[in-house]
């Protein structure tokens, strides 16, 4: 079983998204930023791994909101979300992108009118509760 962590950004009621490069089976989507944990890595190393390589960002890692499952190419998967801090929002600073197109902060509502990733769907109403408790959003 392969796991991979969902780093959930949140700030002005809005949560952080971003769109895949264009390539690969998931390519164009849109997900929660994050990825695989690599051997010998726990949850955090590889949430501050990640966004370093993806976002080109420090972040701290926040609590853990939930655990899900998911199925990708008949091979079980699990999936670990976490709030994170960015040291940055991405706006004046533009984020250095590596794995993705684009990104952008979103109500937490308009989620699944975007073509979202099947994965952090499977999580999206536990990370909405998580939301609507901790931000009233």
């Amino acid at each position: 079983m392969s796991d991979s962590v969902a780093c959930i950004a949140f700030r002005e009621n809005k949560i952080l998204i971003a769109r895949r490069n264009p390539t690969g089976q998931m390519g164009g989507r849109w997900e929660f930023p994050g990825g695989k944990i690599d051997d010998g890595e726990n949850c955090e190393r590889a949430i501050i791994r990640e966004m370093r390589e993806e976002f080109g960002v420090r972040v701290e890692v926040g609590e853990k909101i939930c655990d899900g499952e998911f199925f990708h190419n008949e091979k079980k998967c699990s999936l670990h979300a976490y709030e994170i801090f960015l040291e940055h929002d991405g706006i004046a600073r533009p984020f250095a992108l590596a794995e993705h197109t684009e990104y952008k902060w979103i109500p937490i509502g308009e989620i699944p009118a975007d073509n979202f990733v099947d994965s952090d769907l499977s999580i999206y109403e536990r990370i909405k509760d998580f939301v609507k408790k901790k931000y009233g959003a």
